[in-house]
């Protein structure tokens, strides 16, 4: 099972990330002025990840594929690293769909 990691940036804003079993980062969210902003983005997360319709597929100016996931508002709630080829990117995306509804919550 996946877990979100909420941390606190040098700005002093949070975010998390939801990290893979391997521990692997796999989405990144925005930075939220308060903690309760950052659960929020979470539960967000969590909802929207099941649908495949939410998700962005991009290419990078440097050729690397990436996604970001979208609420029903249309804001982004979380973005992806950079992959080599858009089969990564879709096992990033598939890995969301699978880690994120039952993901627990942690802070570092």
């Amino acid at each position: 099972m996946g877990k979100f990691v909420i941390s606190k940036r040098t700005n002093g804003e949070y975010q998390f990330n939801l990290k893979a079993n391997n521990g692997q980062v796999i989405l990144t969210s925005e930075g939220y002025s308060s903690k309760a902003g950052c659960e929020n983005g979470i539960e967000s997360v969590r909802k929207n990840s099941q649908d495949g319709n939410k998700f962005e597929k991009k290419t990078a100016s440097n050729g690397k594929y990436h996604f970001n996931l979208k609420a029903t508002n249309g804001q982004v709630i979380g973005s992806s690293q950079m992959y080599a080829d858009e089969g990564g990117r879709n096992n990033g995306i598939e890995s969301v769909k699978t880690n994120a509804p039952d993901a627990t919550v942690v802070e570092e």
